[in-house]
């Protein structure tokens, strides 16, 4: 018969949990800043892909073939390790948070570069022919139908790169939620536990960043 002699001890979860939760504002902290920068770099790589220029669209496309191709593990695991064999060491943290924007920056590319061939290229004719310069067509009239169709697909991109901060604990990052979590297991010996409120916490933060994303495009977006 099978005997279930497992005792489970929350009282110890409970009292490390500020250390988990610190550990979450970091893990959310290193996604939010992902996206940023991976945007600024999407955004660039878009131009360079439209360019006339055959090497910047070359570096474009090469950029956006190798993050949407091989493993986010192992663009982490080339920045930390990878780096090394020329001479050039980044911390934890810094692997984790440049493998991830070079990630995110590859698939956002290519939401942006969709998002543009959806507005019809009318709109730009249209807004020239009132006397808008090239610049106030864009900005005016086509970025912010860009945004409406690409801001979803983006939210969808901030949480999964916030749970792919989890794979710094691969690289030896031990201050975020999961960095936090296997320092917490390794002295304790409660895994199911600590493993368990930290998969809540996950699911919380993914929940509340796509409330407050959904919140938000509905009042930007509401036209």
């Amino acid at each position: 018969m099978f005997d279930f002699k497992y005792r489970f001890q929350w009282r110890q979860v409970i009292n490390n949990l500020p250390a988990m939760l610190d550990g979450a504002w970091i893990t959310f902290y290193t996604a939010l800043l992902s996206m940023v920068i991976g945007i600024v770099i999407a955004l660039t790589l878009l131009s360079m892909r439209r360019s006339n220029n055959v090497a910047l669209r070359s570096v474009a496309i090469g950029w956006v073939s190798v993050a949407r191709n091989t493993p986010a593990l192992l663009q982490i695991y080339f920045l930390y390790f990878g780096l090394g064999a020329f001479g050039a060491t980044i911390s934890s943290w810094a692997a984790l948070l440049a493998g991830i924007t070079f990630n995110n920056a590859g698939y956002l590319t290519e939401n942006f570069r969709g998002g543009l061939r959806a507005v019809p290229e009318t709109q730009t004719r249209a807004a020239r022919s009132l006397g808008m310069t090239s610049f106030q067509a864009y900005t005016r009239v086509v970025i912010p139908q860009l945004l409406r169709i690409v801001f979803y697909p983006i939210t969808n991109q901030m949480i999964w790169a916030l749970l792919m901060t989890s794979l710094g604990v691969v690289v030896g990052l031990n201050n975020d939620l999961m960095g936090a979590t296997k320092a917490l297991t390794d002295l304790s010996y409660r895994t199911f536990e600590y493993f368990a409120v930290a998969a809540i916490i996950y699911y919380v933060l993914a929940k509340l960043t796509f409330g407050v994303a959904r919140l938000a495009g509905w009042k930007l977006f509401s036209y």
